[in-house]
């Protein structure tokens, strides 16, 4: 009698629990087939993803067996041709939950995996995806299937970035992998520098490295205002490039124009408002995409110097620090409530 009560306590138990599994099933061929082999080290503590709800059933999200294989085997269904060089996909984070509210739920995605191309030497950073999605199902009922799709297309997107970037040249071992992040971010030029070198940063790793481009002297107009990098008879516009310094200042592009940035002991920041990297007159979802990168180039228009006495009356700035390894800016929580 005991076995049949806790056979049907069972089964109410599977009938009120259902599966949304990870559909890795997007292309993401290397077009330049430099890639001989793949390998997944999943990191994580808990190898539980999340669940989330759906009317009064739970939706557990999975892999179809688990994230090592399915993402190698991904790989490779779409990459049969071998090139030379290894890579290995490191998962740091991958995880679901969800925020009940008093009519609506949040389902809320964080992920963070970094791509490597393993020399003799050791691992080369090459790339990395860290970064969180919310749902509500005030726009979707399907929580689940919704976070699960945006798993698939955040991985796509990093395995198809990382094919075009060059590998870092400071190398990792084996068993300093899971601590890369704070051993990277020692041997960055940048962070320790107590003078900048003037000239123009073609993109976040040159920067942060202080490489600036040779060659090329700044241009500005009689107010001061940097408008172009010069080199011979080449001229480019200044928001060409990720970032510059003049007079051993250095100043980030964003969409209205450039602004300075800061140093302290998290790491190198902007101070700027909601408004100043996304303007309210931006419709285009690309132009915004450009600014939420760190991007330059996306909606900018006349080159403004922001970052003059005017910033310090402004009380509703914001430290947005910029991330050494893809560039990108660090939103604080609370950013999108300003304005």
């Amino acid at each position: 009698m005991k076995k049949i009560i806790f056979f049907l306590l069972f089964s109410v138990l599977l009938l009120g629990q259902k599966i949304e599994t990870i559909d890795l099933s997007k292309s993401i061929k290397d077009s330049k087939n430099s890639i001989k082999s793949l390998t997944v080290i999943d990191q994580r503590a808990n190898q539980e993803i999340g669940m989330v709800m759906h009317h009064k059933d739970e939706v557990k999200i999975v892999f179809e067996n688990n994230a090592s294989k399915d993402i190698q085997d991904w790989f490779y269904k779409y990459n049969p041709v071998r090139g030379h060089n290894d890579m290995v996909f490191l998962l740091e984070n991958l995880n679901i939950s969800e925020d009940k509210k008093e009519k609506y739920s949040i389902g809320k995605l964080e992920l963070r995996a970094s791509i490597f191309i393993k020399k003799e030497d050791g691992y080369h950073f090459v790339d990395r995806k860290d970064t969180t999605a919310t749902v509500s199902s005030r726009t979707t009922p399907y929580l689940g299937q919704s976070l699960a799709r945006k798993v698939t297309l955040i991985l796509t997107d990093l395995f198809k970035e990382s094919y075009k970037e060059t590998p870092w040249e400071f190398p990792v071992s084996e068993n300093e992998l899971p601590s890369y992040a704070s051993i990277l971010k020692e041997k960055l030029s940048i962070l320790k520098a107590d003078q900048l070198k003037d000239g123009v940063y073609k993109d976040y790793y040159s920067f942060f490295t202080h490489s600036p481009e040779p060659g090329f002297t700044l241009q500005s107009t009689d107010k001061g205002i940097v408008t172009k990098a010069v080199k011979g008879q080449e001229k480019t516009g200044i928001r060409h490039f990720y970032a510059f310094v003049d007079k051993g200042i250095a100043y980030k592009n964003i969409p209205f124009g450039y602004t300075e940035i800061f140093k302290d002991e998290n790491g190198i920041f902007i101070e700027v408002t909601k408004t100043e990297l996304f303007p309210e007159t931006v419709t285009s979802s690309v132009s915004i995409g450009a600014a939420a990168g760190g991007l330059v180039g996306g909606v900018i228009g006349a080159v403004i110097d922001i970052s003059g006495s005017n910033k310090k009356k402004n009380t509703l700035w914001a430290k947005v620090y910029l991330d050494p390894f893809t560039g990108n800016y660090l939103l604080p929580e609370d950013f999108g409530k300003m304005k």
